[in-house]
């Protein structure tokens, strides 16, 4: 991989706490997300910027892979078989991919009713998707970097304490124009972002 001082930089951008952001990743160019204070989580959607509805799948990823968490080599696929983006370099080693995002309605199931109001990735993915013409039917099962959701034995699935650390990034290069919807976690019940919610930094650089 090419080094970032050694590559234009297209875009430079620090996302706040709990906010959503999405830009469109040129074929060839590199993205980096870098988790600037350790253990926050970031939910991703991609699409193919020609197509919308030729979009991530994490079926068809995890089926080709052989594998529920990314990591460097992965590539992420659409149901159409699109190869939208690959993961070039990790510094973390494992991010999840079923999970989910958390709504509004999973804060009520999951935390209890006085967490109705919180605002979540589902809320974020919404209101940043309108900006692209898409809406709530053009959600699908997103990526959760940084996240760290280890598979228990009897298949329970556990949310814990992140893998990452302040500066640790993940390294994706576009393989055709994708459109990225990004909600910068704001969950403040479990402990994907340490129960407090911190900005990322988004490079892309060509």
């Amino acid at each position: 991989m090419t080094s970032t001082l050694s590559r234009a930089i297209v875009l430079d951008e620090t996302v706040p706490a709990c906010a959503p952001w999405s830009t469109i990743v040129r074929a060839g160019e590199q993205w980096e997300i870098i988790d600037l204070h350790g253990n926050q989580a970031v939910d991703c959607l991609l699409y193919s910027a020609a197509d919308h509805a030729d979009r991530y799948s994490a079926q068809a990823t995890i089926v080709a892979q052989r594998n529920i968490f990314l990591t460097t080599g992965s590539v992420l696929l659409t149901d159409a078989g699109t190869a939208l983006m690959t993961v070039l370099a990790d510094e973390v080693g494992n991010h999840d991919t079923i999970a989910g995002a958390c709504s509004q309605e999973s804060n009520t199931l999951r935390y209890g009713h006085h967490t109705r109001h919180q605002h979540a990735c589902v809320e974020n993915f919404l209101a940043e998707a309108m900006k692209w013409c898409l809406g709530k039917r053009d959600l699908v099962s997103n990526i959760n970097w940084f996240m760290n959701v280890p598979v228990e034995p009897d298949g329970t699935l556990g949310i814990v304490d992140g893998l990452s650390a302040p500066g640790k990034k993940v390294t994706l290069r576009a393989e055709v124009d994708t459109l990225v919807l990004v909600s910068n976690c704001p969950q403040i019940n479990n402990p994907c972002n340490g129960f407090d919610p911190t900005p990322v930094r988004m490079v892309v650089t060509r």
